[in-house]
């Protein structure tokens, strides 16, 4: 079975595809977290982003 899971991987792939730098994913990051803190959480967590990293994107 092939592994269907959506990965940070993948999502930065994606962004990187539509030409999105590092500097407008992170201010894409910011906006997300400040406008829709809980659902950042969640996103990350749907990523399969261990907790650590994720306290380092959102800045906790």
């Amino acid at each position: 079975m092939s592994n269907t899971a959506m990965t940070k991987e993948k999502w930065v792939s994606l962004f990187q595809e539509i030409g999105l730098d590092e500097a407008t994913m992170t201010q894409w990051h910011r906006a997300f977290e400040t406008r829709h803190p809980e659902e950042h959480q969640s996103f990350l967590e749907w990523l399969s982003i261990p907790e650590e990293e994720i306290s380092q994107i959102r800045g906790t």
